[in-house]
């Protein structure tokens, strides 16, 4: 039985495209401007300083601001640079400079399981923070209240087993009620490694070649959330 869902967001409920061209380049641009008028801000210099003692001991801020840039460039995964992402894209979320485009099967299928009673969690590269943001102002509303809990890198890596067997400790659920989302098939691996059931999402609009026989690594595959059945628990 499915007690559980944990989703992935880029290339899951969200194109890839989004990230990519609309908040990284805007992450991009805000970020020195962002630094020099808030990298005194307690929240904010914890984690230049964490960039600065990775990158060598950077001592000037427009020297860790050009770093912050590199790995936007590079998309690395770092928990510091997420979190920074994450404060800038409120600006912009509050701006309503963008808004986030969610699949339309995706959100009808989070809303159905919702009202199911099914609990819904979202672990992502992206900081606690900046999904909250992007599901916050989403294409389709506020959707927030559709989740139980948030899960982001500081909980271990996505292609780490041991990151899904603590997600499953914290959702209080065994591994095997879970049900993990992803586009990533090395993600799905690491699910699976863990004990958690899952689901590759290969959408054509962000994978054109479909992932079929062994691409799809033994894991059930959909073109949408429509296509997802749930062997659910009878409802009380």
């Amino acid at each position: 039985m499915t007690r559980a869902i944990l989703t992935d967001i880029e290339g899951t409920t969200s194109g890839i495209s989004f990230v990519r061209d609309v908040l990284f380049p805007y992450a991009r641009r805000a970020l020195p401007g962002f630094v020099r008028h808030h990298g005194h801000d307690p929240d904010v210099r914890r984690w230049l300083d964490e960039v600065a003692v990775e990158a060598g001991g950077l001592c000037q801020d427009e020297m860790i601001v050009e770093t912050l840039q590199g790995w936007i460039d590079q998309d690395r995964k770092h928990t510091a640079l997420k979190a920074l992402q994450g404060m800038v894209w409120e600006a912009g979320y509050r701006n309503a400079d963008f808004t986030a485009p969610i699949y339309p099967d995706a959100a009808q299928t989070l809303q159905r399981w919702h009202a199911l009673g099914l609990p819904l969690y979202v672990y992502s590269s992206g900081s606690v923070p900046a999904q909250k943001l992007f599901f916050g102002h989403s294409d389709a509303g506020d959707l927030t209240g559709l989740f139980s809990g948030w899960y982001d890198t500081q909980v271990g890596g996505k292609r780490e087993a041991d990151s899904y067997t603590r997600i499953a400790q914290a959702i209080g659920e065994t591994p095997h009620a879970i049900l993990f989302l992803s586009d990533v098939t090395e993600e799905l691996d690491a699910a699976r490694a863990a004990g958690l059931q899952t689901v590759l999402v290969d959408r054509r609009e962000d994978y054109p070649q479909p992932r079929q026989g062994e691409a799809a690594h033994g894991h059930t595959r959909v073109a949408s959330f429509l296509d997802i059945e749930l062997p659910l628990p009878p409802r009380n």
